[in-house]
């Protein structure tokens, strides 16, 4: 079995369509594809509808949560202190085959994404005072009916000919973490996101937890603190990671008890991934499968 957990549509900032990404996922010869957009379960109808015979289509969501307090005092201290910065550190939860209509984390991921419209615009005229000419209708019309994020700016940032992709769109220059053009949106606490997501019946796993290309990332501390908290599991396999991270995470993984995890990170042409580029293994998406009582796996029927 060929197993991708973690892909974007156009629901958050993908250029697939829920459609096209099932569809095209198939083509790339994946057995199940998880639809993990940021902050929304927008895509989960369009994708069920269109999901090919012999596809399996795992629901979840990567929540945008921040760092800034933790059972134990070291975590939060080393995070801050690593960040540089006292508000704390940003990471991303996938959360898998939770029940979408659980009222407590539905009511969190709407306050997530009413925060990005006012957060995008205020990265726009950050851009803007830097003497880039972009505007709000143009990162309105690359975003479309997809919830707005950095990744929009980014593409933006490529039209105008800022940047020539949109990797190097996230430095300091532009928009990485605290970037001259960052900006700081609501994201949950990601042990209250541990919570909420198993509360709804979900799995959790730590997005690529040392992209350090991305910016400040937690430190082993507050990952055990996390994995101490119900964590299921640490995404190893991604494209920001090189091999001797995977190596450390492996390590830590199995120290901490955790799932590991593979995927593509997939954004359509907005990234260079490919689909399956990275992959889980079987037997750890079984364990996730039989951990979950949100929601179970939807086999395609050729739709």
């Amino acid at each position: 079995m060929r197993i991708d957990l973690h892909t974007h549509s156009t629901a958050s900032d993908g250029t697939d369509t829920p459609a096209e990404l099932v569809r095209n996922a198939a083509a790339a010869g994946l057995d199940v594809v998880a639809l993990t957009d940021h902050d929304t379960v927008g895509g989960y109808a369009e994708a069920k509808r269109a999901l090919p015979a012999g596809l399996t289509l795992v629901t979840g969501a990567e929540l945008s949560c921040r760092l800034t307090a933790a059972p134990g005092a070291g975590a939060f201290e080393d995070a801050a202190a690593s960040a540089g910065d006292s508000a704390g550190v940003s990471l991303h939860m996938l959360a898998y085959l939770f029940d979408p209509a659980e009222p407590e984390l539905a009511r969190e991921r709407e306050l997530v994404r009413d925060d990005r419209v006012p957060r995008a615009r205020a990265m726009v005229d950050k851009l803007r005072e830097l003497g880039v000419p972009i505007t709000w209708e143009q990162v309105a019309r690359i975003a479309g009916d997809g919830a707005v994020g950095r990744p929009h700016v980014a593409t933006a940032l490529v039209e105008l000919g800022v940047v020539d992709s949109v990797s190097d769109a996230f430095t300091p220059q532009w928009l990485a973490n605290g970037g001259r053009a960052y900006v700081e949106k609501h994201e949950l606490d990601p042990f209250e996101a541990i919570r909420l997501v198993k509360a709804a019946g979900g799995v959790t796993v730590f997005a690529h937890p040392l992209a350090l290309k991305r910016g400040q990332c937690v430190p082993e501390s507050a990952i055990a603190e996390l994995a101490a908290a119900g964590l299921d599991g640490i995404e190893v396999d991604h494209m920001d990671h090189d091999e001797a991270t995977r190596a450390r995470l492996r390590g830590l993984a199995a120290e901490l008890g955790l799932l590991t995890t593979g995927s593509s990170d997939y954004h359509g042409s907005r990234k260079t991934c490919r689909l399956g580029e990275y992959t889980t293994d079987p037997e750890i998406y079984g364990e996730i499968v039989r951990r979950a009582t949100g929601a179970f796996p939807v086999p395609g029927t050729g739709g």
